[in-house]
């Protein structure tokens, strides 16, 4: 069968990149910069089902993430998760925060509805996300 991006990362989010390990979407919500990494390992669910070189591939990229997302938007602090209780297919949001983003301090997971980017802004931001 092979990897395949699990249905739901399709309603609120943009493919953006091919990386070496990961698969990287742009989350639409022009509150926050905020990419998701998806390891393309077939079954992959927790940490522990990556090998110790994808590990450390995924820790390179989370940084390499971290980076761009500072580019995406002004970025006070990063917050890294690998939540997965809605969607069990291993995936890390990279979340770029601000002290005056209107949920600071609070997680941003499942909190208000998100506000889309307008095409032109998204175009921009796979720009950079595809450049970097």
């Amino acid at each position: 069968m092979g990897f395949v991006v699990a249905p739901a990362f399709e309603a609120g989010s943009v493919a953006a990149a091919e990386w070496p390990l990961c698969h990287v979407r742009l989350q639409d919500d022009a509150r926050f910069p905020w990419l998701i990494l998806i390891p393309r390992v077939e079954g992959a669910v927790e940490l522990e089902d990556l090998s110790v070189e994808q590990r450390a591939a995924l820790m390179e990229e989370t940084v390499r993430a971290g980076a761009l997302v500072r580019r995406l938007g002004t970025v006070e602090k990063l917050n890294v998760g690998a939540i997965g209780n809605v969607t069990a297919q291993l995936h890390l949001h990279v979340v770029g925060r601000r002290r005056d983003d209107g949920l600071w301090p609070d997680p941003v997971w499942g909190r208000g509805p998100a506000v889309s980017y307008a095409a032109e802004a998204r175009a921009r931001l796979l720009d950079v996300i595809r450049g970097g």
